[in-house]
């Protein structure tokens, strides 16, 4: 049966519904575990990296489903849901939320960052989407995609992180027309400056920082996790097509076409010449790995490679 928002209360109307969040040990997405339990919800929380996850799980209670998983992985994503299945009986709501940044001119930036990125923000995405489907279909279910305002505002040095989110946009535009017919409702998360750790690993970039200081003060105003939480609480309850936050780049969006004339494009042209050198300085000296990467995602690289070599020596 499927499930629609009938109060106007402020207590939305998700209880007893199972939200399956990817990305869930930080930022937006633990933040939107615990918004979905004080709405009397059943968050399944799933990331990459094991111990602020099992933190999180504590947090959310001691019988909280959560899985260490890596989202490109289809079959680390079926594993999910077929566990989730197997304990909860069913999965109402998928937010596909995990997500990593590359930074960059396309000229310097390592080619295997620009990658992961979009292996972790696209691939990552369709296989919780699709993995899911089956139990979201017999649900009549919802499905949230974070596809940021990245994916229509493109800065200089954000290639890949630009790229992923567009293709996210057209992805869930595309789902939302394959799924109506089933009863599955898709909504585009479209968010601006979110207070998380990518966020705050972005401004140990000196390349970032000026990326950021083409901007005007309204558009460099950053919201609260817990305040992007509520709203997306509130989308999941309304099953929303889109959800803008803050609420004012629904105007934006609306003029997505303005954004790359060249009068808009401006005060990023004069920034892409700073952009690229501070890049080449951090080249210089910290290496391709640290430039690309933020702090935690280039903790995973070097993670990933050290098992691969394990695995190398434990097999032959």
């Amino acid at each position: 049966m499927r499930w629609v928002s009938t109060h106007k209360a402020s207590r939305t109307p998700i209880k007893g519904l199972v939200v399956l969040i990817t990305g869930a040990a930080s930022g937006i997405g633990a933040a939107t575990a615990l918004e979905v339990l004080n709405h009397g919800g059943i968050p399944v929380l799933v990331d990459c990296d094991e111990a602020p996850l099992a933190l999180m799980a504590q947090q959310c209670g001691e019988d909280t489903l959560f899985f260490v998983a890596d989202v490109t992985q289809m079959e680390a994503m079926l594993e999910v849901v077929a566990k989730t299945l197997s304990v909860l009986g069913h999965i109402d709501v998928v937010f596909a939320n995990a997500g990593v940044a590359a930074f960059g001119p396309v000229a310097h930036v390592d080619p295997s960052a620009w990658q992961r990125c979009v292996e972790v923000n696209v691939f990552g995405v369709f296989n919780t989407v699709r993995s899911a489907l089956p139990a979201l279909m017999q649900q009549q279910g919802y499905v949230l995609i974070n596809a940021s305002v990245s994916s229509f505002a493109h800065p200089p040095a954000m290639s890949a992180y630009a790229a992923s989110k567009a293709a996210l946009e057209a992805m869930g535009n595309v789902l939302r027309l394959e799924l109506q017919s089933h009863g599955v409702d898709v909504g585009v998360m479209y968010a601006g400056w979110v207070r998380t750790p990518l966020v705050e690993e972005g401004a140990l970039h000196p390349g970032f920082v000026r990326l950021r200081a083409t901007m005007p003060a309204f558009l460099n105003k950053e919201t609260s996790a817990q305040d992007t939480a509520r709203l997306i609480v509130r989308a999941i309850a309304k099953r929303q097509r889109a959800i803008f936050i803050p609420g004012w780049l629904r105007i934006l969006f609306g003029l997505r076409a303005l954004l790359h004339l060249p009068f808009a494009e401006r005060e990023l042209l004069k920034a892409a010449p700073d952009i690229e050198r501070s890049y080449l300085e951090g080249l210089a000296s910290e290496g391709a790995l640290a430039s690309s990467f933020g702090p935690r995602e280039r903790e995973r690289t070097l993670a990933r490679a050290k098992q691969t070599n394990d695995d190398g020596a434990s097999s032959s």
